[in-house]
């Protein structure tokens, strides 16, 4: 897929009654001190009634006889005009588990078909900004299925992503060249490569 055309055409202010899927808030508060304070912050105004995270975050391996490779997708992100490398992820519907959202999420976004093994604590994306948050859920992919053989992605009319696989052995060291050919990593990709190196140099 070629992002050749994807570019920012124009940034202008957005007034909250605008806004479909996020708005910007004043928050008050008492310092450690007590001392009343004011912050800036952008707060989504997508998460279900019945659900304590935005949405989920999809770590999801595929089973090969040469090694664990790990799914990735390259998509264009207008507030940064950069394409970035993301793991799979999505908003959670209504009435829906972290579970069930990766299982459907990574359904849709890359055609393979997993099982959810582990969800995280709940995590915050920038909380010195947003009140965003998730959960990562560690998928499995077993390669023996048919119909994890040709995966076909399910993609909305808006939705412009690129599937590809990377060793879980390399992926420090692909995110470095990925940022020299001047592709944005995302803090998610960029954490679970470091934390891989991490286990390695301590040995864990």
């Amino acid at each position: 897929m070629s992002f050749n055309n994807a570019k920012v055409l124009k940034t202008e202010p957005l007034a909250n009654a605008e806004g479909d899927w996020a708005k910007l808030v004043k928050v008050t508060y008492a310092d450690p001190k007590g001392q009343e304070r004011t912050w800036e912050s952008a707060e989504r105004t997508t998460r279900p009634k019945n659900s304590d995270i935005d949405g989920v975050g999809i770590v999801a391996i595929l089973e090969k006889p040469t090694g664990p490779e790990i799914i990735l997708q390259k998509q264009y992100r207008a507030p940064i005009d950069k394409v970035t490398i993301e793991v799979p992820a999505g908003l959670i519907d209504e009435g829906e588990t972290a579970e069930e959202a990766a299982i459907r999420e990574l359904k849709e976004e890359t055609g393979y078909i997993g099982q959810a093994i582990e969800t995280s604590p709940m995590m915050f994306n920038d909380p010195g900004f947003c009140n965003t948050n998730l959960r990562m859920v560690h998928v499995t992919v077993d390669m023996s299925l048919p119909e994890n053989q040709s995966p076909q992605p399910e993609l909305e009319e808006d939705e412009f992503i690129e599937v590809f696989l990377i060793p879980l052995k390399n992926l420090y060291d692909e995110c470095k060249k990925l940022e020299r050919e001047g592709y944005a990593i995302d803090a998610r990709v960029g954490t679970f490569a470091e934390g891989i190196e991490c286990a390695k140099q301590f040995k864990l």
